[in-house]
């Protein structure tokens, strides 16, 4: 059987937006495009009826895109500290979860909910990680969460490290060993 032409009432995703001709099996546009208001034959006359309205709809879809471009910039430019306890291998003793995420980023001025943060899992590490945060529809935000151990720095940490490895090389050095062998 040939697809018919159907102007779009409504948008229909996957399929188009509102005022578009498309072509569809004629099934789909009995029994689910006509029933639901969502389409009808396209007509010369319909077209013109919904051309109006089409540009309206075009006009606030344009509208709604910059606002989520807008809300995915204000995402990405806040970055979240937290300090935690944690072992000296960077392993939390607690961990920060979506609703912890979602206290900071409020005190930033963010406006989300715990069910938009995007989580596999609660982190329970030290490091810089990031966050996935659900706008609108398909549009994602991502910011960032830095997690530092409570007490020493990651720099004083590695500092300090290489003050004991100096100290160990000093007191190898005084004690006669052998130069290593190359």
């Amino acid at each position: 059987m040939k697809d018919v032409e159907v102007l779009l009432q409504q948008s229909v995703k996957h399929l188009g937006l509102v005022g578009d001709v498309v072509k569809v099996k004629p099934g789909f546009a009995r029994n689910y495009l006509f029933p639901q208001k969502l389409g009808v034959p396209a007509t010369e006359d319909a077209k013109r009826q919904i051309a109006r309205r089409a540009a309206k709809v075009r006009e606030a879809e344009a509208q709604r895109l910059k606002e989520i471009a807008e809300l995915v910039s204000t995402l990405e430019a806040i970055e979240i500290k937290v300090t935690m306890k944690a072992d000296p291998n960077g392993n939390l003793y607690g961990s920060v979860n979506a609703a912890r995420i979602v206290e900071l980023a409020h005190e930033q001025g963010a406006t989300f909910t715990e069910k938009d943060v995007r989580l596999d899992a609660p982190i329970k590490v030290v490091g810089q990680h990031e966050v996935k945060v659900h706008v609108r529809d398909d549009d994602y935000g991502t910011l960032k969460v830095e997690v530092e151990a409570e007490g020493r720095t990651k720099a004083e940490e590695e500092a300090l490290a290489a003050a004991e490895a100096a100290a160990e090389a000093e007191a190898e050095a005084e004690a006669g060993a052998p130069p290593p062998a190359e």
